[in-house]
């Protein structure tokens, strides 16, 4: 497994360009990882239905391309609710915060 260092850490946890932020379908827009988990803690169901399943994982494209995170982006697409998300992303987030210290 690759090392994380400081400065990877704070990259991945900043915020994206603006023309890579992320619109979900129900109005929340995205700028870094934080304000996904929050708003995987506070979206309804179907508005994480729309954004993940079979066909499209919107949140785990986003992270892997954009953020440029493999580890939460395979955490993701493994995830099997919009809790079990949101927990996967808290869990990341505490990791890479702690590289900051």
């Amino acid at each position: 497994m690759a090392r994380i260092l400081r400065h990877d850490a704070g990259r991945l946890l900043g915020n994206v360009p603006e023309e890579y932020v992320f619109r979900c379908c129900d109005g929340h827009i995205l700028k870094n990882m934080k304000e996904l988990k929050d708003a995987l803690g506070s979206m309804t169901d179907e508005a994480f239905a729309y954004h993940s399943g079979e066909e499209r994982n919107d949140f785990s494209n986003w992270v892997r391309d954009i953020i440029m995170d493999e580890k939460l982006a395979r955490d993701l697409a493994k995830s099997p609710s919009r809790a079990q998300a949101a927990k996967s992303a808290a869990r990341r987030i505490a990791f890479l915060s702690s590289k900051l210290v």
